[in-house]
């Protein structure tokens, strides 16, 4: 569930229509207008924000619970929480998911105790193995306890039995998303189901799913030559920033967290003035406001969760790694920027569209297509995050036999090519033309709808400025492009990795 770099790549440019597609997206452009009208939003009086998209095209409704709470709001020890509880959020409420909700609870606390005790006893020297393995043995005694309750994916079914598609979670760097489809006319069902499972979560098989997580994170990072270098590269480039984490966990923090930790974070951060809940599709919002009135009215105000206080310290030089492993050659590039609502990111995003955005883009062409030296090329920016200064990323994957010395020397050819004003202003129309064509195609799902206006509101303020994007993408200048490239591609802020191939004794 959380997000790999083509996932990211997909998430900041989803999406590459062609030129001659122009004549349609200025049509469709004028659709952003019509949408604005069928926009209503309301907060309630404990904070919670709720955005309606009418679209009446079929008789169904996509609703999206958008948290502001990912991983570099975790705290230490726990890095990973954010995902866990992501997980505990499929596994039902007080009664549903459980045949006998207070038995079921009472044993569930009974296991956390045994668990944090075994674990303590861990970190304690003078703790014989005899006393590790009784509380082992009584936390799984409890956990089985517990599981004589559970009716296990019943919260799941109930919505695929009443039609719904689609059921669904994602947590990043910034965020954390929840989200499905329903017919229309059971819309009540989901505000039933949406308010109990965030207002009275309840953390069954919650080591199960730990085990889970675990080899999530062993297959996709572990046991990946891509996810090694990218976890090892946000270590290497952040040294205090929390985008340093990896949204998965570090496995000892995963070990390490239990329910009560799980708990506490989400009385911090799942409050109503940290939620937005956007549902798109065809949909009477006043409806909707009676609903979120009845369902979520009653969820308590909290005070707002705190906010992530450390600032990346001034990069003092380059910084470089090298993983030796015993499979394909990779070169990773990174060089520090601006978060999203920086009057620079519009400028970044078009320039990394420009270097590696499909087959015409500047990388592809000379990487792939002319010089082979790489299977595959990618530039983007805001990774790992939009929240806070991220980076802007170079990613390639060099061809059988071509150095990594060859791939760095021609990525750092073309960012010198826009650092000395090279790029010309075709290629920046089609830059913008692309971007348009990635947001106006977003207008064509209820869930791109829901998804992006949910997410406009928590991080930028206004559903609004999930269009508001365009003008400043429109606006940006081949000076500026000179500009961002020569201010933020230096040296000093780059971070270098790369994989190796050791069986070939350091060649590729």
């Amino acid at each position: 569930m959380t997000d790999s770099i083509s996932q990211w790549r997909h998430r900041l440019t989803a999406g590459i229509l062609a030129l001659s597609m122009l004549t349609a997206i200025s049509a469709s452009a004028q659709d952003i207008e019509a949408l604005a009208e069928r926009v209503s939003e309301f907060t309630l009086n404990n904070g919670l924000h709720f955005i309606i998209i009418e679209r009446p095209v079929a008789p169904i409704a996509t609703f999206v619970t958008f948290v502001n709470v990912g991983g570099a709001d975790e705290p230490v020890n726990n890095t990973g929480v954010a995902h866990i509880f992501e997980h505990m959020a499929f596994k039902g409420t007080r009664t549903i998911g459980t045949s006998d909700y207070e038995a079921e609870q009472l044993a569930l606390d009974k296991m956390d105790a045994a668990y944090t005790a075994w674990m303590e006893a861990g970190y304690r020297d003078n703790a014989s193995e005899e006393e590790r393995q009784a509380l082992w043995q009584e936390f799984e005694h409890w956990q089985e306890q517990a599981g004589q309750y559970i009716q296990s994916e019943e919260f799941s079914q109930i919505i695929e039995r009443e039609g719904g598609v689609g059921l669904n979670a994602f947590t990043s760097a910034d965020a954390t998303g929840y989200f499905y489809s329903l017919p229309q006319n059971k819309a009540e069902l989901w505000f039933y189901l949406e308010s109990q499972r965030f207002r009275f979560p309840v953390f069954r098989e919650f080591y199960v799913e730990k085990d889970v997580i675990m080899e999530e994170r062993r297959m996709r990072t572990d046991s990946s030559p891509q996810g090694r270098l990218l976890e090892e590269f946000l270590s290497v480039a952040y040294s205090a920033h929390p985008y340093r984490n990896p949204v998965v966990g570090w496995e000892s923090d995963i070990i390490a967290t239990t329910i009560a930790d799980t708990q506490r974070f989400y009385e911090t951060y799942y409050v109503p003035s940290n939620m937005t809940i956007a549902i798109a599709g065809d949909v009477d919002p006043a409806r909707m406001r009676e609903l979120a009135e009845q369902y979520f009215g009653p969820m308590p105000a909290a005070p707002h969760p705190p906010s992530v206080k450390t600032i990346e310290p001034e990069q003092r030089g380059e910084r470089r790694f090298v993983i030796e492993d015993t499979s394909q050659p990779l070169f990773i590039a990174g060089y520090k920027t601006v978060a999203a609502d920086h009057p620079d990111a519009a400028a970044l995003e078009l320039l990394s569209q420009i270097l590696s955005s499909g087959r015409t883009s500047r990388l592809y062409r000379r990487m792939v297509q002319d010089e082979r030296l790489a299977l595959g090329v990618q530039a983007l920016t805001g990774f790992p995050g939009v929240r806070f200064p991220a980076l802007f990323v170079t990613f390639a994957v060099p061809n059988m036999g071509v150095p990594l010395e060859d791939i760095e020397r021609v990525l750092n050819e073309e960012i010198e090519k826009a650092k000395q004003g090279d790029i010309r202003q075709e290629e920046l129309d089609r830059a913008v033309t692309n971007s348009r064509a990635s947001v106006v195609r977003g207008l064509n799902s209820n869930m791109g709808l829901a998804l992006n206006l949910a997410q406009a509101h928590a991080q930028l303020g206004s559903w609004q400025d999930a269009f508001s994007y365009l003008e400043e993408l429109e606006q940006v200048t081949l000076e500026d492009l000179q500009r961002v490239a020569n201010e933020y591609l230096v040296e000093t802020s780059r971070t270098v990795g790369m994989v190796r191939n050791a069986m070939a004794g350091g060649a590729e």
